[in-house]
């Protein structure tokens, strides 16, 4: 079944969190949560209300979450505004640790936590996230009734 995915991850693993994108696409899900920087700052420049409202657009229609979780996640306000956002519209929601895929310059970095409890955390590395993040995504989906 075709889901429509939002993927929460902080903007300074967007190259790792492009790698995960991408090979969502080629299996027929729909990316959502995907900003280019330009129009990044552009939002941002508007205050906290208008990337809040950037965000409430993008997960609308979405039936899964996917918190990408890299060095800096933790720290993210935007991260776990979107995880709150998330459980309030039911959506399902999964974690996966891209700390270990390499980035444009070919470094990896240690992932700074996972999510709450309760909440299934995969190693996109390790659990061959490639080939099972269609499985986690509809186990998320029917975890929470989607």
């Amino acid at each position: 079944m075709a889901r429509k995915v939002f993927f929460s991850f902080k903007y300074e693993d967007v190259t790792r969190a492009m790698v995960v994108r991408n090979s969502a696409i080629t299996k027929g899900k729909e990316a959502a949560g995907f900003i280019d920087k330009a129009e990044f700052e552009e939002v941002k420049r508007k205050g906290k209300q208008a990337i809040k409202n950037w965000i409430d657009e993008q997960m609308k229609g979405t039936s899964v979450t996917v918190v990408l979780v890299g060095e800096k996640t933790c720290d993210s306000e935007w991260v776990a505004y979107e995880i709150e956002q998330s459980k309030l519209r039911g959506n399902g929601l999964l974690g996966i640790d891209i700390s270990k895929i390499k980035d444009f310059n070919g470094n990896t970095t240690e992932r700074c936590g996972e999510l709450p409890a309760g909440y299934d955390f995969y190693r996109w590395n390790a659990d061959d996230g490639f080939t099972n993040l269609g499985d986690w995504v509809e186990k998320a989906a029917k975890a929470a009734g989607k």
